[in-house]
């Protein structure tokens, strides 16, 4: 009898999972529809997008629209502005990160709890709101139209989420460990290059890379501050595309979006082993 209930209850189980499953990879299904509708877009010969029918295996497929983004359009030159603010961003945001990630979870310093807290505060206004006052003071400073001054505002930006991030999982480490190297002879510089960040490396590398695709991705900043075509980024060179209500072409900006996602994949899928327990151990403790 007993046996019969234990194999009653794997089966249960085993169809909920299957059931899960399934619904999971609907999910999946429904949400790859909009990128294999581009992709397919991307490909055909055809200029408009809402006047043609759904489907994903265009009539004739052609290589023409990226052929244009190439060749006929600032591309590269978009995407060189792009890693640059990306690369910079990413480095200067994660060197002032990790270090006071680090204070915050091993020293207890006065004024820390409160600190932690005004960081979180600051985080959740939204970006629109301070936009007027950056450009004023872009503005006064000479810093308009230039790299530097984005890297700037990235940087202070996304510090705040790297901080609670990396935190959260500095946390995890045990003191011990740190503690066994002080008695061996290590200094502060030495235990955190290396010690701490190797062990921390999943978060640091997911931390990274979080920050590099908010860079990325960015629009409201990019377009605003940058005044000159030629420092456009990916985001602010697709706007460019569509802003001409005569000449817009659907094909030509789905090309253009398949390119600006591919190195964001290949980079997800380089990091991905991190990803699991790079975020959640960072959500463990506050």
């Amino acid at each position: 009898m007993v046996i019969k209930m234990k194999s009653s209850k794997k089966i249960k189980t085993k169809l909920k999972l299957t059931a899960l499953n399934i619904f999971l990879i609907s999910l999946s299904f429904i949400g790859l529809v909009p990128i294999l509708y581009a992709l397919s877009l991307s490909l055909s010969g055809s200029v408009g997008a809402l006047s043609a029918d759904l489907t994903f295996l265009p009539e004739k497929v052609t290589l023409e629209n990226y052929r244009r983004i190439i060749t006929e359009e600032p591309f590269f030159t978009w995407l060189s502005n792009s890693v640059i603010l990306s690369v910079a961003t990413m480095t200067v945001a994660i060197g002032f990160a990790v270090v006071a990630s680090y204070a915050f979870s091993r020293f207890r310093f006065k004024g820390r709890t409160g600190v932690l807290k005004l960081l979180l505060v600051l985080n959740a206004f939204p970006q629109i709101l301070s936009m007027f006052a950056i450009f004023r003071l872009f503005k006064t400073v000479g810093m308009l139209d230039s790299k530097a001054g984005l890297v700037i505002v990235y940087a202070g930006s996304m510090c705040i989420f790297s901080i609670w991030n990396m935190k959260g999982y500095f946390d995890t480490i045990p003191v011990e460990i740190e503690e066994a190297s002080r008695i061996d002879g290590a200094g502060d510089f030495q235990l955190l290059w290396k010690i701490v960040i190797p062990l921390a490396m999943p978060a640091v590398i997911v931390t990274a890379v979080m920050v590099l695709i908010f860079v990325w991705n960015e629009y409201l900043f990019a377009t605003t501050f940058m005044l000159n075509e030629k420092s456009y980024t990916l985001a602010g060179g697709l706007y460019q595309l569509q802003s001409n209500d005569y000449g817009r072409s659907w094909p030509l900006f789905s090309a253009a979006s398949i390119m600006v996602s591919v190195p964001i994949l290949i980079i997800f899928f380089c990091i991905q082993k991190y990803m699991v327990s790079g975020l959640t151990a960072g959500g463990v403790k506050g």
